[in-house]
């Protein structure tokens, strides 16, 4: 994992909704729109600190 700061289209933990998924929008630079990792479902995050990169988005075209 690492430590810097998630953007579109990077896989993501998000610590305080105890779930992973997809950065798919940053508004004004303040709000994380995130989307389930697989299946249905969109949250939002205003603290990019409890956001941990799994996989970046140049990762997540490489194969495991």
């Amino acid at each position: 994992m690492s430590e810097r700061r998630p953007w579109v289209g990077d896989l993501i933990h998000d610590v305080d909704a105890d779930r992973r998924g997809i950065v798919t929008d940053v508004r004004d630079g303040a709000l994380w729109v995130l989307r389930a990792e697989s299946g249905p479902g969109q949250w939002t995050s205003e603290v990019p600190e409890r956001l941990t990169v799994v996989r970046s988005r140049h990762q997540m075209r490489e194969p495991f």
